[in-house]
């Protein structure tokens, strides 16, 4: 028996699922299975831009193995929960590691070996992925290629095509609705990490030594790695002090207890607001900035333990180089 009706039966449960998907299209060279595993009008959000459409999704893969050829990705967890009609909504963390050593995207290839992690949110109904949200760690990729971000991303805006014909950023005005609506589950460790996030953008930065374990392992963009409360609040100060005026928005929780698990939580959330304040980005600029966010947080006797959170920053630093010019 299927775990869900209309879910193949070779899948166990939902992480068995996006785990296996993903290494049948990226390792195992099955692009042609995008036709099943995709629906047809799949919307994937991701910070550099929204794809409509399976077609497009199969010439960006194709492109990416290309530029990567031995790209791997390495499922490092599933948050799942789920949802209506049969279906569910997971929040997978992938630690990807490849080779530039094709052309492409990021320019000529230069033979680096990079470690990134990608953070998506997938809504998947009768054996398909209908909607999605996907943050990848860009800033790694570039830094790591031994690249400035920010040149990096004037370049790519130059390579695009210049300023009016690029392609766009995500923002409140880019973004598509798509058929899933829902917002998570009300599990409670779901609720205890949107709970400690709000707190932070609300400039409450007193609740992480309340709500962090003093030993807590983080990671962050740019595949930057730290530990204890001076990292987690230089971080989420650099991030709030560039947008002070910006609305924060949760826009979708799940917490999840399983066995030989700590109980963890995924979070994806959304800053809007205008580029006002010294910080993460550098001097006020002005400019019209949306971000999407995604939080994986694990949670052990003395509070939050291990968190991921990813932001795109070249999609970041590409809305204010189009408006400043």
């Amino acid at each position: 028996m299927p775990f869900l009706p209309g879910f193949d039966e070779r899948w166990q449960d939902a992480p068995d699922y996006i785990l296996g998907i993903t290494h049948d299209i990226w390792e195992a060279r099955r692009i042609d299975s995008l036709h099943n595993y995709y629906g047809p009008d799949l919307i994937v959000r991701s910070p550099a831009c929204v794809v409509k459409g399976n077609k497009g999704i199969i010439g960006a893969t194709q492109s990416t193995l290309a530029e990567f050829p031995d790209r791997e990705l390495l499922g490092e967890d599933v948050i799942w929960t789920p949802t209506h009609d049969d279906s569910f909504l997971s929040s997978h963390r992938l630690l990807c590691t490849a080779t530039h050593s094709g052309d492409g995207m990021y320019g000529a290839a230069t033979g680096k070996r990079l470690e990134y992690r990608i953070l998506a949110d997938c809504w998947c109904q009768t054996n398909a992925v209908k909607d999605e949200w996907l943050v990848r760690d860009q800033g790694a990729i570039v830094l790591q290629m031994g690249c400035d971000i920010v040149d990096w991303t004037r370049d790519l805006i130059a390579r695009e095509g210049g300023p009016e014909a690029c392609v766009p950023p995500l923002t409140a005005q880019t973004n598509v609705a798509g058929p899933y609506t829902g917002a998570g589950n009300d599990h409670e460790t779901g609720q205890r990490l949107a709970d400690i996030l709000g707190q932070i953008m609300q400039a409450g930065f007193c609740v992480i030594p309340k709500a962090y374990d003093r030993a807590c392992a983080l990671h962050y963009p740019s595949h930057t790695s730290a530990h204890g409360h001076q990292a987690a609040d230089q971080f989420w100060l650099g991030l709030r002090s560039a947008l002070p005026t910006a609305n924060f928005t949760v826009d979708h929780v799940i917490g999840q207890t399983s066995d030989i698990m700590p109980p963890r939580a995924a979070v994806r959330w959304s800053l809007h607001g205008t580029h006002d304040g010294f910080g993460h980005f550098g001097k006020p600029t002005g400019a019209p900035v949306y971000i999407m966010g995604i939080t994986h947080a694990e949670f052990g006797p003395w509070g939050l333990r291990r968190e991921y959170t990813l932001i795109d920053e070249t999609a970041v630093w590409k809305q204010i180089l189009l408006h400043t010019g």
